[in-house]
């Protein structure tokens, strides 16, 4: 006769539990981990539940506490310190997270599953090498898993490696020619390295498979060397959904990103009794909102990105969220309405400014204010011109000529590093242009 395994005496309500948490039904999960503690009390999945049922209700503090509980109970269980790692991870805990999940590596260092797991740490935490690191362990186990070699190359991309990436992608297409993931991929690595005309057979196959794909249209125009007048919505809508749950962090820690706190100390200064309404275009996450604060008025943020939304609803200082493209929120919004406007790293998606001035102008109030930012242009080139890496730049010369053409009469302009990227500050300028009190 075969030994039979061991029976789990909590597993139905481990498994019963964590439905629950992922639905929301916290008393009843509560009621499950009560129930499974009297026949298991010093079991460290409880903990790991109970951190994650104090997370889900907003007890960030519960939920650090229950998982270092569960951890110390058993410190040497990779699930658990994957989970600790990945809690830290959503919570912007870099180091910690860091610090766990590498101890996971350790403990497990053949395992694929728990590499997955890191790799995905590595992603929340902005460190695509330390990704980049295990993906490659992971391919040794699994060589031919297509998601890995897949993200595999997104990353190398990241840090700039377009050569290695496409090293990557060129397979993956080969074995797979219909592989759409792979192809627009390829197709991105190659307008990052500047060689987009190389995209057009590319482009072409994905317009063959979904002919009325606005961004497969897009990147034929690119291909075909043709310059759109702006990044179709569908593409920046994609790209901030992936990055809502972590964009705060990397932009503030990673790139450096301040413009926000500039901007909000710049608007309570033209406005220090907070007596203003706010149009908080290309909100995001919020940061503006949050830096700014409660102010005697109204905030109104316009994201495409719901997931973006989500998380700008969590500093609770906006009054309500319009999940339109910035272009159509300006033509709806009725004339002589809001006494500011801003327009924070949101403008680089656009290459004409005429129409989207001439729009901020009719919305503002009488003496309102408009304040917004883009990336420097060549003086010698175009007044806008699409970069390798998918935004616009706008000479400074061009764009206070397009402001006071819209009606501004006074147009003040400053250089800002308006972020680092892969080391290097990006130069930019904000204007900040007034309505006339007679308008």
């Amino acid at each position: 006769m075969s030994a039979k395994a061991p029976v789990d005496p909590i597993r139905k309500f481990l498994e019963t539990a964590r439905h629950q948490i992922s639905v929301g039904n916290l008393t009843g999960a509560a009621q499950t981990l009560n129930d499974a503690r009297q026949r298991a009390p010093r079991d460290a999945r409880l903990f790991v539940l109970a951190s994650l049922m104090a997370e889900k209700s907003g007890n960030l503090q519960g939920a650090f506490d229950a998982m270092q509980r569960g951890v110390t109970l058993a410190p040497d269980w990779a699930p658990g310190l994957l989970e600790q790692a990945l809690l830290y991870a959503r919570h912007n805990r870099e180091h910690d997270a860091m610090a766990a999940a590498e101890k996971v590596i350790a403990l497990e260092p053949n395992n694929a599953r728990v590499i997955a797991g890191v790799v995905d740490i590595a992603h929340r935490i902005g460190n695509t090498e330390m990704a980049i690191r295990h993906l490659r362990r992971a391919l040794e186990l699994i060589p031919g898993d297509r998601t890995l070699r897949r993200h595999l190359a997104v990353d190398l991309g990241t840090v700039r490696q377009y050569d290695d990436a496409l090293a990557v992608f060129g397979p993956l297409i080969d074995e797979e020619p219909g592989d759409h993931l792979s192809r627009i991929g390829r197709v991105q690595m190659l307008q990052a390295r500047g060689t987009m005309q190389e995209a057009l057979p590319d482009t072409t196959a994905l317009l063959a498979l979904q002919p009325d794909d606005k961004i497969y249209q897009y990147y034929h125009q690119l291909a075909q060397g043709q310059v759109p007048a702006h990044v179709p919505v569908e593409l920046t809508t994609h790209m901030f959904d992936g990055m809502a749950s972590v964009y705060d962090m990397h932009m503030v820690r990673h790139l450096a990103y301040s413009l926000p706190k500039q901007v909000a100390d710049q608007l309570l200064q033209i406005y220090p009794d907070r007596r203003f309404n706010l149009l908080d275009l290309g909100c995001g996450t919020g940061l503006l909102g949050a830096t700014l604060g409660a102010i005697d008025g109204y905030i109104l943020g316009v994201d495409m990105s719901a997931k973006m939304l989500e998380q700008a609803a969590k500093h609770k200082v906006y009054f309500k969220f319009h999940q339109v493209n910035l272009l159509e929120a300006l033509a709806a919004t009725p004339a002589n309405t809001f006494e500011a406007i801003t327009a924070l790293d949101v403008l680089i998606y656009i290459g004409d400014l005429q129409q989207t001035l001439a729009d901020a102008y009719r919305v503002l109030t009488p003496g309102g204010v408009l304040i917004f930012s883009c990336e420097h242009g060549d003086v010698t080139g175009p007044d806008s011109q699409l970069q390798p890496f998918g935004r616009y730049t706008h000479t400074l010369s061009s764009t206070v000529r397009l402001a006071k053409a819209a009606g501004f009469d006074q147009v003040d302009t400053r250089d800002v590093e308006l972020r680092m990227e892969a080391g290097q500050a990006v130069d930019g300028f904000v204007i900040t242009a007034f309505k006339p009190k007679q308008a």
